[in-house]
């Protein structure tokens, strides 16, 4: 019985990595390729933004729908969908030069993600009880890899076929091998939600909302370093597989923070000080990349790196804490998400704006400063003994 749990272990374990891997190359494959999409597709910097910026626009709007996701749909059906809207999306990538349809693709995707993430939180919560830290370690990693991965190998992928498409048709491998595993496990089906445990719960709990704020802003870099950071040292001379390069670097980094900080995390429910240091090291990361960018690129993604990973794992794993039952924390987590991502989506396209405004990227390294101060100060609401507020009787957790 031991060795089949285990077993049963791996293969869940497993399940999440794979899904997490399919969770951001539809972002990361485009950026360092950036330039050349826009070359054929005849998109400017505000329309190529939109690549960017819909798939996370559909992360946010999908996540705030999801108890009807989960009633309708379940958590097996709900996830093997999104892995065919994944599937499909790189498929049609690989084929066209036509901006609107690009977009159209960067919706499909955009949606299939969101399905995924929506379900998850919920899963390893009931999957992974008493190790939930470390579960959403795992994901979360897993989920920063697979765009490091595809930062790095699209561009070099790209160039060796001589078309920018190739870079991007490749990620449906990855989603179809992800839908065949995931069709082969023994998932949950739909089932309805109790009162009270849908996201519209939490519409009216101040909680929820700064838990939601806090998520999307002291997240926000990701997504504007996605979109503009090989775009940014470009203009200082490098290529786009360089930024590409960067962009797989700082990866590493989140990678690593997001496996290291929730395994810190796992022994207390104190995630204060953690979340302090991983906004610290963003803060030093932008700062460096605004005054010193070509002195030690490095040293600032890797910061921005290890601050961004951290951030993302306990910022969910921060909201998880708030409630027992596991369908009601996947709720919480998908409301946080849900706004979260909205003001993520929102981070691209002003980066493109401001781009097109002032010449440079300063100002948008200067806007992340912003956003990252006030969610340091922010940090210190969260105590533990404050997590209560949020349930949605008014009573303790």
């Amino acid at each position: 019985m031991a060795a089949s749990q285990r077993l049963h272990d791996i293969g869940w374990a497993l399940t999440l990595i794979v899904l997490g891997l399919n969770l951001r190359p539809i972002l990361t494959s485009v950026s360092p390729l950036l330039n050349e999409i826009r070359e054929s597709s005849r998109l400017g910097f505000q329309g190529a933004a939109l690549l960017t910026s819909l798939p996370v626009l559909c992360m946010g709007l999908v996540a705030l729908a999801s108890a009807s996701v989960e009633a309708r749909l379940g958590e097996g059906r709900g996830i093997a969908l999104g892995l065919l809207c994944i599937l499909l999306a790189c498929a049609v990538r690989g084929f066209t030069v036509d901006g609107g349809l690009l977009l159209g693709t960067a919706l499909l995707a955009g949606i299939g993600v969101a399905l995924i993430q929506v379900l998850a939180p919920g899963l390893v919560k009931r999957r992974f009880a008493g190790r939930v830290a470390l579960a959403m370690g795992v994901y979360s990693a897993a989920l920063m890899g697979g765009g490091g991965l595809a930062a790095w190998f699209s561009p070099r992928l790209a160039s060796h076929f001589g078309h920018w498409q190739a870079g991007l048709l490749v990620w449906m491998l990855p989603a179809l091998l992800a839908l065949a595993l995931w069709l082969n496990m023994p998932w949950r089906s739909a089932q309805p939600l109790a009162a009270g445990q849908s996201v519209q719960a939490f519409m009216g709990n101040r909680r929820a909302w700064l838990l939601a704020l806090y998520f999307g802003f002291s997240n926000c870099g990701y997504m504007t370093l996605v979109a503009w950071l090989p775009a940014y040292y470009q203009q200082l001379g490098w290529s786009g597989r360089d930024g590409g390069s960067l962009l797989a670097l700082m990866t590493l980094f989140q990678v690593l923070a997001a496996l290291l900080m929730p395994a810190l995390a796992q022994r207390t429910r104190e995630r204060r000080g953690l979340l302090s240091i991983s906004l610290i090291a963003q803060l030093f990361g932008f700062g460096g990349l605004l005054l010193h960018p070509a002195d030690s690129p490095l040293l600032w993604i890797a910061l921005i790196g290890f601050g961004l990973g951290a951030c993302f794992a306990l910022s969910l794993i921060l909201s998880l804490d708030h409630l027992h039952d596991p369908r009601a924390a996947g709720q919480l987590a998908a409301f946080v998400q849900g706004f979260g991502f909205l003001i993520n989506a929102l981070a691209p396209a002003l980066g493109g704006w401001l781009r097109e405004l002032t010449g440079g990227f300063q100002a948008t390294w200067l806007l992340m400063l912003a956003c990252l101060l006030a969610m340091l100060a922010l940090t210190w609401r969260f105590s533990p003994a404050s997590y209560w507020r949020i349930s949605s009787n008014g009573g303790p957790t």
